[in-house]
Parts: structure tokens; sequence; C-alpha cells
């Protein structure tokens, strides 16, 4: 408290004790214990009165002693209870959670996980993913700028998120206990299997099987993958003490379009304590890409057979090339190629206007500027009689497609009129032009969508010589003609605008995470944060079906369709006041990854122990793990004097005081017939 406040008291002391005087016992010469009462109750209202304006701060210090956390986190997923080490992870948690002795050294802390984190005293060994992960990241937010050590019980196999290695704090030890045998029996499993989720008709996609062995003998097993009841692939695989793991890479026909599911096993004459994770199911789905391709084109030039030669080396693309007249029906095709469009292509065009063909337009010296310049208003053309070649540059900016930078700015120049080019909307420019090393900042490859419809104009003749260039290179033409196809699928792509666009899988696999996406938009295309979405699922075999509200996120509406059980599944999704729907259908493959493993990774927790300093203990060693933490000097607790200071007119007791003082001199005074 301050020289000044206390100034101020002593003079509301006097002030108070001087108006108290005046008023009772100046001019009365009474002194009777009623005017002392009465003198005193006023003295002690106006001092009261006189500190509430003074508000002086009250300091008031306690003390708080503050042990260090010790988080007790238990795995909670299936793979402990496979292991057959669920009874022993709860009397180690009830053995540590329960001792007297850790809780009154630490603040013990209980906690569970399998694909989440959570607090929670109570295990059913019922998750279905493992992520270490999360607890790392969890406990670094909870304890957070704290020393503090952490039992972890668990078998050490996480399905899912990072290396949990070195996600953990390294200047706080963990003490891992280790679940499950460690005795090294005889195991064969697939332990990844890689596959591209989409396949093309007619083409081969490829598969990589990694699996593993863990044994001590040498023995040779067959790895196959059927598809029903026959067998597509199949190889023999050798495995020893020193030969641990193999690659499998296999090649698979996609000769029948829809989803096609597949199984791939592993076996050996060789008993095995878990065979589960011999057997893994995939799924691909085959799309049938066949497109019809026009190339219509009033002159004869060598382009045209480069494009139509690079184009068919997908056999899913065929290519008609036509006169303008000749072109019968425009729907008739998925794409068309307008080749140095002049007036005669003018009914071509107004065709299109209804058909809505996606095209990509090729200019050069025989073309029409002002006839184009008439049926598109992406470009505006001001082009002279004069010849021009134009190098390119490639942009690696360019994100509508995946593509590679195949050395265009070392390509034969294109020719084309020279002019300006002018850009009036809104374009994505793949490949911009420069005259010798000028550049000219004006496209020379670029795409345009606009009303669902998507175009590409190249501006410039002679593309022959750059898929020969192409070969030149690289001794081959394949590089050129992925270039060409990615450009036709990009065109052959239908991107009409829908109201509800609903996006999911076509298969997940048991326990992953089963998300379904949806965004509606009103007429003028605008996401609508207003619209009411459910979703209705249907289980295909037992007709049962579950119905559940979209939930609004930042730009689409979500469900979440976890605990589904494996099999075929259809839903709907519709909005409310529109009644748009959209139907479609999934299938949840039998794979449960909780079951892959036959030992606990003993390996990766001494590892997780090292990189923290700490001690991994198997369960019969929980009393050394108590004993260790227990003697350990880092850990102590520490006391804090917390320091409060109150305003005195924060204080009630004071306010309470002041009135019953006044009321009490009122009462006194009227029952003295003082009023």
């Amino acid at each position: 408290m301050s020289l000044n406040t206390i100034l101020l008291i002593l003079l509301s002391v006097a002030i108070a004790g001087g108006l108290s005087f005046y008023q009772y016992f100046y001019q009365n010469k009474s002194r009777s214990r009623v005017h002392l009462l009465l003198s005193f109750l006023r003295f002690f209202t106006l001092f009261a009165i006189l500190l509430l304006l003074i508000n002086p701060k009250i300091t008031r210090t306690t003390y708080e002693t503050e042990k260090t956390p010790l988080p007790i986190v238990m795995d909670n997923s299936a793979s402990v209870k496979d292991l057959k080490a669920d009874e022993v992870a709860q009397q180690l948690f009830k053995k540590l959670y329960s001792n007297s002795d850790l809780r009154a050294k630490f603040d013990v802390q209980a906690f569970r996980f399998d694909n989440d984190f959570e607090t929670s005293e109570s295990f059913d060994f019922k998750g279905t993913q493992t992520n270490v992960e999360s607890v790392a990241e969890n406990l670094k937010s909870i304890n957070k700028n704290k020393t503090y050590p952490t039992v972890l019980i668990t078998d050490g196999n996480q399905t899912r998120g990072n290396d949990y290695t070195y996600s953990f704090d390294a200047n706080n030890k963990v003490y891992p206990l280790v679940l499950g045998d460690t005795t090294t029996f005889l195991d064969l499993r697939i332990n990844q299997l890689n596959v591209n989720k989409y396949a093309f008709l007619k083409n081969k996609f490829p598969v990589e099987v990694f699996l593993q062995y863990s044994g001590t003998k040498s023995i040779s097993a067959d790895f196959s993958i059927s598809q029903g009841n026959n067998v597509v692939a199949k190889e023999k695989v050798l495995f020893s003490p020193t030969q641990k793991s193999a690659v499998v890479n296999v090649l698979l026909p996609a000769d029948k379009t829809g989803l096609q599911i597949f199984k791939a096993r592993l076996f050996s004459s060789e008993s095995e304590k878990n065979t589960y994770n011999n057997i893994k199911n995939f799924a691909v789905e085959v799309i049938d890409q066949k497109s019809e391709i026009a190339i219509v084109s009033n002159t004869n030039h060598p382009d045209i057979g480069a494009l139509k030669r690079a184009i068919e080396m997908n056999p899913q693309r065929h290519v008609t090339v036509l006169r303008p007249f000749e072109m019968k029906s425009v729907a008739d095709y998925n794409v068309m190629i307008l080749y140095q469009p002049t007036v005669e292509f003018r009914n071509l065009f107004e065709s299109n206007k209804q058909a809505g063909v996606n095209t990509l337009v090729v200019t050069g010296t025989a073309t029409d500027f002002n006839f184009l310049n008439q049926q598109q208003q992406v470009f505006s053309f001001k082009m002279s009689a004069q010849k021009e070649d134009y190098s390119a540059d490639f942009s690696p900016q360019f994100n509508l497609f995946a593509i590679d930078d195949l050395g265009f700015s070392t390509f034969p120049p294109l020719q084309n009129a020279f002019g300006t080019i002018n850009t009036n909307g809104n374009a994505d420019v793949l490949l911009s032009s420069r005259i010798r090393n000028i550049a000219t900042n004006a496209p020379l490859l670029a795409f345009s969508e606009s009303n669902g419809k998507r175009n590409a104009y190249l501006f410039g003749e002679n593309i022959w010589k750059w898929r020969l260039q192409s070969h030149v290179d690289l001794n081959s033409y394949e590089k050129f003609d992925v270039f060409v196809d990615k450009i036709i699928q990009y065109l052959a792509s239908n991107n009409s605008k829908k109201s509800l666009v609903v996006n999911h899988e076509r298969f997940y696999n048991s326990g992953d995470a089963i998300e379904i996406t949806a965004q509606y938009f009103n007429k003028n295309y605008e996401f609508d944060e207003k619209a009411r979405l459910t979703i209705a699922v249907t289980n295909k075999q037992t007709k049962q079906t579950k119905q559940y509200d979209m939930l609004k996120g930042t730009n689409a509406y979500k469900a979440n369709l976890d605990g589904l059980s494996a099999g075929q599944y259809t839903f709907s999704v519709v909005e409310q006041t529109s009644k748009s729907r959209y139907n479609g259908s999934f299938e949840i493959l039998d794979f449960d990854i909780e079951k892959q493993f036959v030992n606990p990774d003993l390996a990766k927790l001494n590892q997780l122990a090292a990189q923290t300093k700490g001690i991994a203990f198997m369960p019969d060693q929980a009393d050394q793990l108590i004993k260790a933490l227990l003697d350990n000097n880092d850990y102590k607790a520490i006391q804090k004097d917390i320091t409060r200071k109150i305003p005195l007119v924060d204080s009630m007791l004071l306010l309470i005081a002041i009135a019953l003082s006044l009321a009490g001199e009122w009462f006194i005074r009227k029952y003295n017939g003082m009023l």
C-alpha cells in the first residue's frame, strides 16, 4: 500500500471522527451510551464510505503446489485384443493409475487413443485404427511448456499417421509398456499394396505389392491375384532369414468397365499364427474412355496426319478426318479439332452452338482471322498478311492438368500470321509465344472454359515438326503423344454444370474414414449456404436404410458414414427445398488393418524410448517402471505463491456493513425518539 493511500486513510479517519463528534457531542453535554453507540455507527459509516472512495487494494497471497503431469496413455485399438493383451493392459493401467506413491508425486492423467485421442479411464479395445502420432501432438498441447514423463501402454503397431518415433518431444521422456508376445513367429504378410483407383478400358494397370516375412528358416511362398474364381497373376517368392521382404510388380488387364474387385494372396506350406494378413482385397474402377475425335480441315497439311497418329496412340481414341461440308452431325463426336477455320466453317460453328462440343482450334497462315473474331469472344486477332515464326515458352504455373515441359523452347517454331492476339476473357496459357529471343507475352497454346464448354487454341501450324523433334530428342514419340492425349482428355471431359454436385469414392476399406461431400448451387451457380441436404444410405444385402443430415462446412456439405460394415451400398442425396437428387453407390471392402500383426513393434518402441531418453518396459516390469518414476529427481513438485490485489470497492461485505450501520443508526434514533 502506497504512502499516499495511507495518508488518505488517516485523513478519512480524522474527517469521519470530526463529523461524528460534531453531530453527537458538539453543543450536546449528554454522554450517554446511546450517544456513544450512535456516534460510533456514524463514524463507521462515514469512514467506510470515504474508504470506498479511496479504494485501496488489498494484497492477498496464497500458496499452491503444482505437481509434474504423468500422462498414462492406453492403446485402445483392436490389435491389442487380437494379440491377447487386453486383460494385461487393463491390469497395468489400474496398477499405475491407482498407485498412491505416484499420485503423491505426480498429477496422474488418464488418456486413451486409437484413431482419436481422448481422456478416459475405461477401455474396450475396439478402435479400428492406431494413430500414435496423435498422442504426441495432443500431449504437447495439453502440457505445453512443461517437463514431464509419459507412460505409453501399447503394442507399437501404428496404422495411421506419420512415424511416431520422432513425433514426441525429445526433452520429455517416454516409457513404453510393451503389450503382446515378443516371441518371433513364422509369419507371411502382405505389408502394402499400391494401385491406382482408376484404370482405362483395354489398357493394363500396374499393381505394386510389398511382401514381408518373419521367421528363422528359408521358405518358398506363392503369391497370386485373383478375380472371383479366376487367377489373373501368379508368382513364386523366396524368403530367408536374410531376405525378409520382397516387392512384386504385375500388370493386370482392364477388360471390363465398372468396379473390379481383386484379391491378393500370399501362402506357403508352413503353418502360421496369423493368416488374416496373407490376404488383401483391392478394387479398381475401369473407365471406358473411348472418344470420337473429328479433325475438320479444308486444306491438306502434315499437321493433320501428325495429330491423328498422336491421338490414336491411345486405343480409346478414334479419329475421323473430314471436310467442313462432310460433317453430318456434330453431336456424334466428343471433340472437334478445327484446323485453320475459314468462312466455310460457318455452318459447323453454328451447329456447335447448340451441340456444345468442345473444340481445339488450330490457326495458321490459311486461317481467316476476321471470321474467327466473329465466332468466339475469348481472343481478338489483329493479323496482317505477313508470316512469322513463333517459338514456345512453357508456363510452369499452368494447373488445369498435369503436364511436363518437353523442352518446348527448343522445338522448331510454329508459323502463323504476324499480328497481335489479345485476350478478352479468362484463358489459361500453357505455352506463350516468342519471336526469336523477344517474348511477345501472347499465348501460343491456351485453354478457356465458359458455360460448361471447354476450348483450346493453338496459334501456329507445323506442329508435325514438334512430334518429329521429340522423336529425335528422346528416340520415341511417346512423350509428345502423351502431351496431345492430355489435351484431348481435358477436352473430352464432361464439365456440364449441375445444381447438386456430390463427391465420393467408389470403394472404401473397412475402418477408413467414409466421408461424402456435396455442393448445392443456386441458379447463378453460387454456393447455397441455406440448402438442406440429407443422405439416405441403403445396404444392398440387408436392405437396411440409414438417413443423415449433411452438415455445412466452409464450402461443402459433409456426411460422415464411419461405422458401416463391409458390403455394397446405394445412397441418395436430396436437397429438401428444390428436391434435386443425386443417386450413387459405393462398396466397403472387408479389410481389418488391425488384424495384420502377430507381434508388437518392439524395435520401434525401443527407438522411441531411446530418442526421448526413456526406457521400454515389458508387462512384468511394471514395478521397475514405478520405481524409475519415483526415483527420478527431475520431476519435483513446485510450490507457487499467488499474489492477488483486490480493490476494496469489489468487497460486498463492506457494502453490507455500511447498509447495516445506517439501518442500525436509524432504528436506534427512532426507538429513542431522536428523529
